[in-house]
């Protein structure tokens, strides 16, 4: 491994600050001697990226699923390496045209001859903060934003990814230079003195109170932020939906990931005559596709600090009377392996854990209604959430709960999927994050939409400098009369 872009080898906090210094200053310098590399070298560095990845996709499998303990080698490759590699794709094919500069409307009452333009220009290094649950997926994902607007970008992965952190380590700089693309280790500290660097940009996912602390910390400097965050993300089945189609498309998102991603569906509101057919429908699902924990696509829960969360929800809500159903019947979790049936909690209160904070896990709270209304005011009484997921064939009851429920996106009919959508950007809202990437916002908001003015060669303004006299007063009021 490389000392200059790996802390791990590091002893102190110190050198640790000296080490992300070095790497910065490095890349820096190289963004200030080339500030605008053109479409081939960007275009290099996207397919340098893609190499990355499907030269090296066993590895990167065995990796993630060695950091998990168990993660099923097809969702890896779903979400993680196809995913990511398609994206790169759709980047390259629309590229050049998000690259040219833009003309815009000149006012010629004033301005007339004059030119106005808005140039994509890149801002210089991003630093990239990247939970565990996706690894390769985001960092990948925002790094091909980043590489697109001509950035270069310094990658602080989790501690919960060291074995795909030392990979990627390892594998870097056989694509990138150092001045380019550095990955760092999370070996304790190295992210508090990450989000202090003088970025031009972090981009950030995580929970909000870790989001808050990179804030905070990137405000010292001035930095923008981008933040995906998460939040409770409610889902909503129409009594005229079917229930059997929604219960599906749910539950696979639930136990997908072992229910470890931020846009889940975090809990779901069903008619109260449904009740029992929504119960009926997620065993039906589960005895199917995923009845046995110990399979091996079924996923393991991170580490044993979320195992313990997670059983503890389940105890808290339990206690507190709410209703537990274990979907993979008799089985109990294992804990050597962190496997955690799914479960359904029913007859919830406001005093269980359950409702206060994220589960990011494969237990899925069952809330009942009567009228939309309930729905809508209960979700906007809490923090927006980072998605919403309406089931209804009603265009107008969807577009009702578009309309009055704010969150970071959207998908209908289904969960999760607006987040594959290259053309469409990903982001939160409020406490769920701000700012979004992927595809034109990804570039964009990598990028400086910088605006110049273009003066002609000739200009009326020097006929109404000061002194001030009776053809000034002349055009300025009749300027006002035309602009009122």
């Amino acid at each position: 491994m490389n000392v200059a872009t790996n802390p791990a080898v590091i002893g102190d906090s110190s050198a640790i600050r000296d080490t992300l210094e070095a790497a910065l200053e490095t890349q820096r310098a190289a963004y200030l001697a080339q500030p605008t590399p053109d479409f081939a070298q960007r275009k290099q560095d996207l397919l340098a990226l893609k190499s990355m990845i499907s030269d090296n996709v066993d590895a990167i499998v065995d990796a993630i699923s060695q950091d998990y303990g168990n993660r099923s080698r097809h969702e890896t490759l779903f979400a993680e390496i196809i995913s990511v590699t398609d994206g790169i794709n759709d980047t390259l094919k629309h590229l050049k045209k998000w690259m040219k500069v833009q003309k815009r409307h000149v006012d010629t009452t004033m301005f007339a001859g004059g030119k106005n333009r808005v140039i994509p220009q890149p801002l210089g290094v991003a630093g990239l903060i990247i939970p565990w649950n996706f690894p390769v997926n985001l960092s990948f994902s925002q790094l091909c934003a980043v590489f697109a607007a001509g950035n270069r970008a310094m990658v602080k992965m989790s501690e919960n990814s060291i074995a795909l952190s030392r990979l990627l380590i390892e594998l870097a700089p056989k694509y990138f230079s150092a001045d380019k693309l550095a990955f760092f280790e999370e070996t304790g500290g190295v992210g508090v003195q990450f989000s202090q660097l003088p970025f031009d940009l972090i981009i950030f996912t995580g929970s909000g109170q870790t989001g808050r602390a990179v804030m905070a910390s990137a405000a010292q400097n001035l930095t923008p932020v981008i933040l995906e965050l998460g939040g409770k993300a409610p889902a909503v089945i129409d009594p005229e939906y079917s229930m059997e189609k929604a219960v599906e498309r749910i539950m696979f998102v639930k136990q997908f990931n072992a229910g470890q991603i931020c846009t889940n569906v975090d809990y779901v509101f069903v008619h109260e005559s449904q009740k029992q057919e929504f119960v009926e429908c997620a065993k039906s699902y589960v005895a199917k596709h995923c009845p046995d924990i110990n399979h091996k696509d079924y996923t393991s829960i991170i580490d044993d600090r979320s195992v313990t969360r997670l059983l503890g929800t389940i105890e808290d809500a339990r206690s507190k009377g709410a209703t537990l159903i274990n979907l993979c019947g008799d089985q109990e979790a294992n804990i050597e392996q962190r496997k955690i049936p799914l479960h359904l909690v029913l007859d919830t209160s406001e005093d269980m854990t359950i409702r206060q904070r994220e589960t990011f896990g494969p237990l899925l709270m069952v809330l009942t209604y009567t009228d939309p209304q309930e729905v809508i005011d209960y979700v906007n009484e809490r923090d927006r959430p980072l998605a919403l997921y309406p089931f209804t064939n009603n265009s107008k009851l969807a577009d009702m709960y578009i309309d009055r429920i704010m969150s970071g996106g959207v998908t209908v009919n289904d969960a999760l999927f607006h987040v594959a959508q290259h053309d469409i950007p990903f982001g939160g809202v409020g406490p769920s994050g701000m700012g979004h990437y992927h595809g034109y916002e990804g570039f964009v908001a990598c990028s400086k939409m910088r605006p110049v003015f273009y003066q002609s060669g000739f200009t009326a303004m020097k006929y109404l400098a000061p002194p001030y006299g009776k053809f000034a007063d002349k055009v300025f009021n009749t300027l006002v009369k035309l602009k009122s």
